[in-house]
């Protein structure tokens, strides 16, 4: 089975406008997602998935691979199922366009999971250090069953610990990296909208509300997604200052 990576683009952002082509240590942000995906040595094919005109041209600028879509797209997810109409890849590996940092090393996880398994949704989960990422509803939460196939993600601590001994070990945060089969990634696009996924704001919990599984791989990468101007200096200094090192 041939696997791709598509990393969604799009120049809107509520946070940080234009975030995906800001300048980190002389190149824009999704040449170094690039950089990094293109480590994995499962991957055959990656493509930037966008309907901006000026990211392609960035892209095709660093000899990245473009596919156009509809700039009508709600969600990254919906913007891949589209695209891999233009391809004929059997694993597609979604990876997030604000990810500078990716490990690839995960990316080639997913990849074998979805070769050797039964897996079709699979996506990567990481202990929570601290009461501060546990509390933060930026940080997304998930549980999982003894088969590790997630059971619930939400943006509050899960399990709520109802005596108040918070062991953190034991404590799960989502790394927002999906790797499909084709077939279910074309089902679960057609799947309608439902109340846990709108109430959360979280898209993958529409598969589980439909009943569909998620295995979920447990990895030491600690993600660092660029969603403000704070994150974007973090992430700067830290590739930065390996350039320099």
């Amino acid at each position: 089975m041939k696997s791709a990576i598509l990393i969604p683009a799009r120049l809107k952002s509520t946070r940080l406008p234009n975030k995906i082509i800001l300048d980190i240590c002389g190149k824009p942000m999704i040449q170094w997602v690039y950089e990094q995906v293109i480590k994995s040595q499962y991957v055959d094919s990656i493509y930037i998935v966008t309907d901006s005109l000026q990211i392609a041209d960035i892209v095709e600028n660093f000899g990245g691979m473009v596919i156009f879509t509809s700039p009508n797209h709600q969600s990254g997810t919906d913007r891949i199922a589209e695209a891999i109409e233009k391809i004929d890849n059997e694993i597609i590996i979604n990876v997030q366009g604000d990810e500078p940092l990716i490990d690839f090393h995960l990316i080639d996880k997913l990849i074998l999971e979805l070769k050797n398994r039964d897996s079709y949704f699979v996506s990567a989960m990481s202990k929570i250090e601290n009461i501060e990422e546990l509390q933060n509803p930026n940080i997304v939460k998930v549980i999982q069953d003894i088969n590790s196939y997630a059971i619930y993600f939400s943006r509050s601590p899960i399990p709520f610990n109802r005596d108040g001994n918070i062991d953190i070990s034991q404590y799960k945060k989502h790394i927002g990296i999906y790797g499909y089969k084709r077939d279910f990634l074309k089902q679960y696009s057609s799947l309608s909208p439902t109340f846990l996924e709108q109430s959360e704001k979280l898209e993958q919990l529409r598969a589980i509300e439909h009943g569909f599984k998620i295995k979920m791989v447990d990895t030491t990468y600690k993600s660092i997604g660029v969603d403000t101007i704070e994150d974007l200096e973090r992430v700067r200094k830290i590739i930065c200052g390996n350039l320099s090192s």
